[in-house]
């Protein structure tokens, strides 16, 4: 089945936006927030002077920047962005350096080493693009209550909640990211009157915002064909605040330098006029979630496949079609060797692999080997359709050696071959880009980690989780666990590799500093405490008063 275009994608020019952007852009000293990258013209006047253009080129239009299809943009599916600090810095996702390869002024080892630094040019790059959307969401919210203002015969506090619901997400990843953030809920900032709030009081902001947007949004499937594809309903605000709950002692805690922080049976939320815990109120989100009707899909890959809008187990997805939408998902294409791209009928860029953390996680090479590994990767030899895939000379089967990686393989035996590469996401023949342009929606939140959570919640709240933790095992056919910390955080890599969550989870386990103790390359140089990126330099200097993370 073909997608349909449920979401009104405007490419023409509004002629504010160019303006309001750049007041930030002051802020930041940013000239990518002037990308618009218009393809048409529309006047001020025709764009927002009747109810369906003020909706289609304000709420709609927001929709565009979810995804993206250049470095540091869109919430997956692309480089050097949100998907990369959460993966990449993390014991799941290596970038390996092959002689000539994929050393990249030492980007890749700044990630790795956990060595990133306030003039990391992407990590300004994401704090950009994901402030971007940010202001776009307020002066969207300033057209419609000015439309509102005119027009009182028509009530539009359904869409204004939709806008702030997204500007909540976007403030949830700066957040989670940086820490200490400015909140701004106007474009008529003025630069040097705008502190950074501790990372409680955003995160504070945050959980309101969504707590009151909820009851006014859809209760429709955001995942599915319809009005609703791709857009926020309530099922995708209850998962961010069941996911804000769940590391609320880490959000609450505004010097994570000092191993101190809050327990979540201390941390309290208002939720239908009960005061629960942090750990009750994940259970409370989850169980909502639940009686929207999401299920576990029978088969996992029925979530990754190219007409994965029929799942019944996404929440929020990032939506593709090569016909329509202009998002890459360039993960599989980074990954996969030459030669097997051009099987596929494409180019390929022979990067990204497996950790050893991950192998041993999954039991690779052993007669206990998760199943869902074979899912999520290629190794050995390698086959496409039933055929095995050649190398260059056409004789010499193509084999991924999982055990050989490490973060410098230049001159190694396995330069070009070493490490398992991603998968998960299946191979789309309709693709365009190289297969970056695909139809398979991208997943950014689904039910398999909803039902994690409020195993991980019970747990920590003195209960049993193993209900929730054996439904997820049931679906991949491996044999029951008891639910303690460890073994959920083991299962959270074994089902949700590759799904941009590793570096949250870690940091909440207290393990992320030490992701890589184990490794045969081990970041032991890694120095302070790295749970949050720092504020890009340009920021400092532009705003004096702000002061630079700890550690940093």
């Amino acid at each position: 089945m073909r997608k349909k275009n449920h979401i009104i994608h405007y490419t023409g020019k509004i002629t504010i936006t160019a303006l309001l952007i750049g007041c930030f852009c002051i802020m930041t000293s940013c000239d990518k927030f002037l990308e618009e990258n218009a393809k048409g013209s529309l006047s001020e006047e025709d764009a927002y002077n009747t109810l369906d253009g003020l909706i289609n080129n304000t709420v709609l239009s927001i929709y565009n920047y979810i995804g993206g299809n250049s470095d540091s943009q869109g919430l997956q599916g692309t480089g050097r962005g949100v998907y990369d600090f959460n993966t990449l810095t993390t014991d799941e996702a290596i970038m390996p350096t092959r002689g000539g390869d994929w050393y990249d002024g030492g980007f890749w080892q700044t990630l790795f080493h956990h060595s990133w630094v306030a003039g990391t040019a992407s990590l300004k790059d994401t704090w950009d693009y994901l402030f971007k959307v940010v202001m776009l969401c307020n002066e969207y919210l300033e057209r419609i209550d000015r439309y509102q203002s005119t027009h009182t015969d028509v009530d539009l506090k359904n869409y204004t909640a939709e806008l702030r619901a997204v500007r909540a997400m976007y403030y949830f990843y700066l957040m989670d990211m940086f820490g200490r953030i400015p909140i701004i809920e106007h474009t008529g900032l003025v630069t040097n009157e705008t502190p950074l709030s501790a990372r409680s009081e955003a995160f504070m902001f945050i959980v309101n915002e969504l707590q009151e947007v909820c009851p006014l949004l859809a209760h429709e499937r955001s995942n599915y064909y319809g009005t609703y594809y791709g857009r926020m309903t309530q099922p995708v605000v209850l998962f961010l605040l069941a996911k804000l709950a769940l590391n609320a002692e880490i959000y609450m805690d505004d010097d994570w330098t000092d191993s101190s922080k809050k327990p979540g049976s201390e941390i309290f939320f208002e939720i239908d006029s009960q005061r629960l815990n942090a750990w009750q109120a994940v259970v409370n989100y989850c169980n909502k979630i639940e009686s929207y009707g999401y299920i576990l899909s029978p088969d996992i890959r029925d979530n990754f496949c190219p007409t994965n809008e029929n799942s019944e187990e996404n929440i929020f997805t990032i939506p593709m079609d090569p016909t329509i939408y202009n998002n890459w998902y360039c993960y599989f294409f980074r990954s996969r060797h030459y030669c097997h791209g051009a099987v596929l009928g494409g180019a390929s860029e022979n990067g990204t692999s497996a950790t050893i953390e991950v192998l041993k996680t999954f039991g690779y090479d052993t007669p206990e080997k998760d199943p869902r590994f074979d899912i999520s990767f290629y190794a050995g030899e390698v086959k496409e359709n039933g055929n095995t895939v050649m190398e260059d000379d056409g004789v010499t089967p193509l084999v991924y050696h999982p055990w050989a990686i490490a973060l410098d393989l230049t001159g190694s035996t396995y330069e070009k071959t070493a490490g398992a590469r991603l998968h998960k996401y299946a191979n789309d023949p309709n693709a365009n880009a190289d297969g970056r342009n695909c139809n398979n929606d991208i997943v950014l939140f689904r039910f398999a980690d909803v039902l994690l959570m409020r195993a991980e919640a019970l747990v920590r709240d003195g209960k049993d989780g193993s209900t929730d933790l054996d439904r997820v095992r049931r679906r991949a056919e491996v044999p029951r666990r008891k639910a303690s910390l460890e073994t959920i955080l083991e299962e959270r890599m074994l089902e949700l590799s590759q799904e941009g969550w590793r570096r949250n989870d870690m940091i909440r386990f207290g393990c992320f500093t030490k992701a890589y103790t184990d490794h045969p390359q081990s970041a032991n140089d890694i120095k302070g405490n790295t749970i949050v990126f720092p504020i890009p330099g340009d920021l400092l200097t532009m705003n004096p008063s702000w002061k630079q993370n700890p550690g940093y």
